[in-house]
């Protein structure tokens, strides 16, 4: 029988217990002593990009998307500078795709109906715009609202654009139109001898100007709506889809801050004059007065009934308001200014540029308006006139289908969203309903790719309500949206009585530049003269 007395168990073993050891020689202590501040920070590091490539593909599921996402930025870099015809195979590659920025997953719903899906489920989904949106338009504004506190202002702000009440708008409107007409003379003859410049700079601020003097008629001055126009190129730099989440100092965010923080400034400043106007009896003839004397007749109404007054039915406001402060009326007008500033300089310059290239269209608009003024090009502007202009709203109306100035919207899920029966998009994710698409599908605007207005006068175009989401649709619909086509008929139908102009055709014009809406690469080099 062998002897097993010699065998010593390896713990026992005083030699190998001394391995054991935190000495710096032993193995415990080799893996501690590994465990200097560097390395943790590595490991840290690679936790951080598994935690975020694990989070992504999970998010990602089944929907079309990069296999793997670049750590933490994501498509950042390329975003900075969007291209077009990266959007539109995005949109091509399916119903639902997805990418993932900084902390921010996105879906992207490019069919017509995932779009109007999202549009209309404002149980799981409201409107977001970017995270910098809720410092810059503050996080109390009436468009981040869900329920009664959003119904509180709409119920207000829907009698703001009746027929009536656009009707009142518009001398201001051509106040604006006829200065600025003049002004695009001497820029085209006096400062540039004829040659041709690009406009786009020059609509921006055109339609940042008519957009004041109809929300604040004249309560603000022509110098602070000028630096109003120059400053809100800021504020859409800032508002970019794909940007930092916080205020930098010195970056795009941080100057639109700043530039959002006056324009706030100047509104509240407005909201307070037109209190004490419309308080000492004035006439409305803007939508901040319309807007107040609603509050203030509710008021009235409510301080009767208080003190017992016997009150006719007919004496009751159709909604009855509250009185809001200063500062929620501006709040409310910056963004009756956000969604209609770029919005209408998009269709402007495309207008322009579109009926330059067409001079058998432009001609159509200019026998069409100067009949329904019975041959007097300087007769004043009615809501009657712009009623008995079919080709000039269905011109608008093609610009807006051919070259939609809002290609997507944002909003952010409030709750784990079912947006189709096979993915669930998560809570927090931001989901982008895009526009583009249902205004391009084949099946239901032939040619779509052709400029063509006869579309909607002889045409199908009217008959496809479902496809046009140039307003969007939903609880969340443009209030604005027949202000905006009405704004931009009187404008172009009294252009071309007034004025000539040319484009100057380069290799860029058709291209497409991303910059919160959509212009020409060039930026619409035009000339203008006047018309005899």
């Amino acid at each position: 029988m062998p002897n097993n007395g010699t065998w010593a168990s390896p713990v026992a073993d005083a030699q190998y217990s001394q391995g054991l050891e935190t000495g710096t020689g032993g193995f415990i202590g080799q893996i501690y002593d590994g465990l200097n501040g560097y390395s943790l920070l590595v490991t840290f590091f690679l936790l951080l990009v598994a935690y975020d490539q694990f989070k992504y593909i999970w998010n990602k599921g089944s929907i079309v998307g990069p296999a793997w996402k670049m750590p933490f930025i994501g498509p950042f870099l390329s975003s900075v500078n969007p291209k077009m015809d990266e959007y539109k195979a995005k949109w091509a590659s399916g119903d639902l795709s997805c990418v993932s920025v900084f902390h921010k997953f996105v879906v992207i719903a490019s069919s017509r109906d995932m779009a109007r899906k999202v549009f209309n489920s404002p149980a799981f989904v409201k409107p977001c715009v970017v995270d910098v949106a809720y410092k810059l338009l503050r996080p109390t504004n009436w468009v981040f609202l869900d329920g009664r506190a959003h119904v509180d202002y709409r119920k207000g702000l829907n009698g703001l654009f009746t027929r009536q009440a656009l009707e009142t708008y518009l001398p201001g409107q051509e106040e604006v139109y006829r200065k600025y007409f003049a002004k695009f003379l001497d820029i085209s003859q006096t400062e540039n001898n004829g040659k041709p410049v690009p406009y786009m700079p020059v609509f921006r601020e055109l339609m940042c100007a008519v957009s004041c003097r109809t929300f604040v008629g004249h309560y603000m001055s022509d110098a602070a709506v000028k630096k109003v126009a120059d400053d809100y190129y800021k504020i859409t730099a800032a508002l970019e889809l794909v940007n930092f989440p916080i205020i930098i100092p010195f970056s795009k965010t941080y100057y639109g801050k700043k530039a959002a923080d006056m324009v706030l400034h100047e509104f509240s400043i407005c909201a307070a004059k037109s209190k004490a106007r419309m308080a000492a009896g004035g006439d409305i003839t803007c939508i901040m007065d319309g807007w107040v004397k609603s509050m203030f007749d509710s008021e009235n109404y409510r301080q009767k009934l208080a003190k017992g007054v016997q009150v006719d039915d007919s004496e009751k406001p159709a909604m009855l308001l509250r009185i809001f402060s200063d500062l929620e009326i501006a709040m409310t007008v910056f963004t009756f200014l956000f969604a209609s500033q770029d919005a209408t300089s998009s269709a402007t310059t495309w207008l322009f540029q579109l009926m330059a290239d067409r001079p058998e269209i432009l001609d159509r608009v200019r026998e069409e308006n100067l009949a329904v003024r019975n041959g007097d090009k300087d007769q004043k502007l009615s809501i009657d006139i712009l009623e008995k202009m079919p080709y000039t709203r269905a011109v608008v109306k093609e610009t807006l289908r051919y070259r939609p100035p809002v290609i997507m919207v944002p909003y952010v899920a409030k709750k784990a969203f079912p947006v189709s029966d096979t993915y669930t998009a998560p809570k927090g994710s931001m989901v982008i309903p895009s526009v583009w698409p249902a205004l391009h599908d084949p099946e239901v605007y032939p040619a779509p790719d052709t400029f063509d207005p006869e579309r909607w006068i002889s045409g199908d175009a009217e008959k496809a309500v479902k496809n046009w989401l140039v307003f969007g649709t939903g609880p969340h619909y443009c209030l604005g949206q027949t202000y905006a086509q009405l704004n931009l008929m009187a404008m172009i139908g009294k252009a071309s009585l007034q004025l000539n102009w040319e484009h100057h055709v380069t290799p860029r014009s058709e291209d497409i530049k991303v910059f919160a809406t959509i212009f020409p690469m060039d930026d619409c080099p035009l000339v203008f003269s006047k018309r005899d």
